[in-house]
């Protein structure tokens, strides 16, 4: 298969048409592309293209979505045409090994399936089946249509080419694949964002800063730099001799809690779980989240931005 082909325009199917499920959608039909929806819900069947256009808006698309069908069933997909599926469906283990398994019957061979799947590994989600060489993670995050990078995710099943055509695809559609070689959980984003988070919501328990301190010490110190180089580069500009005698002093009295502090645990009991229920560690109200959100998809455009100019993207 040649450059050009492997970059053309395709036929994907995507599993589940919620948040997730949009974002991807969106990402697939600003490429171009044509695709298939398979949601049990008849009002989320209805409701995909008017729900795709702000996403098209954002990424700077034309508001098409004639490119755009939508099913109830699996086997209502066309399958014959379909070049990847991205399953986006609750994280319910059964219920994707369910619909992988049925997947694997109806997919024409050349076809890569995949789950956008946050925590469960490749390997559990697929287990048994007989063409475990297509199938892998790929994992997108929210906003999908908007954040860059997508992780796609290896058993030691998946089938190294395999992965690097989907990185391909994920290339040509504006996104900037990262191959994860082995599958573990939490993949990359979540395990080195979990580490922080860990340490951020233990601060907070033990009184040491507020919520609003603590976002700002991320947003305007280290995590500012972030946007213009990752971790290990940024240390290659400051020497990690510093930051291994640092990691002295300071890892040991890092939390190592097996799992969240209290004071999160008490917000869910509680139904303080952000905007859905409008409280979390801040009250909320529609006018304050909307515009939240319109501030926050405009921050992540701008940033957007700044990596095209680089050519990271």
């Amino acid at each position: 298969m040649s450059q050009s082909e492997r970059h053309a325009p395709g036929h994907a199917l995507v599993v589940g048409g919620g948040t997730m499920g949009v974002g991807i959608i969106a990402m697939f039909l600003g490429g171009g592309w044509k695709v298939d929806v398979v949601s049990r819900s008849a009002s989320t069947r209805d409701g995909l293209p008017s729900a795709c256009a702000p996403a098209l808006a954002a990424l700077g698309k034309p508001i098409d979505t004639s490119g755009l069908r939508t099913y109830a069933t699996l086997p209502e997909a066309a399958w014959q045409s379909i070049d990847v599926v991205v399953e986006t469906v609750t994280e319910d283990l059964e219920l994707k090994r369910r619909l992988f398994a049925e997947m694997e019957t109806l997919a024409q061979s050349g076809c890569a399936i995949t789950s956008n799947s946050s925590s469960f590994p490749i390997s559990a989600i697929a287990k048994d089946l007989e063409t475990q060489g297509r199938m892998m993670g790929l994992h997108f995050f929210m906003p999908a249509h908007l954040i860059p990078l997508v992780e796609v995710v290896r058993s030691i099943h998946t089938d190294v080419k395999q992965a690097e055509r989907v990185g391909e695809i994920m290339r040509s559609l504006g996104k900037r694949p990262v191959q994860v070689k082995k599958d573990v959980i939490g993949f990359l984003g979540n395990r080195i964002q979990g580490a922080l988070m860990r340490e951020a919501l233990w601060l907070i328990e033990q009184g040491v800063a507020s919520p609003e301190d603590i976002d700002a010490t991320v947003r305007l110190s280290f995590g500012f730099r972030y946007a213009a180089a990752g971790p290990i580069v940024q240390k290659e500009h400051s020497g990690w001799d510093t930051t291994c005698a640092v990691a002295k002093i300071i890892w040991p009295d890092l939390t190592n809690a097996p799992g969240p502090p209290p004071i999160l645990q008490k917000n869910v009991d509680e139904g303080r779980i952000g905007f859905k229920t409008k409280r979390g560690f801040f009250e909320w109200d529609d006018q304050s989240i909307a515009k939240e959100r319109a501030r926050y998809e405009n921050a992540l455009r701008k940033c957007l931005e700044i990596f095209k100019e680089e050519g990271i993207l």
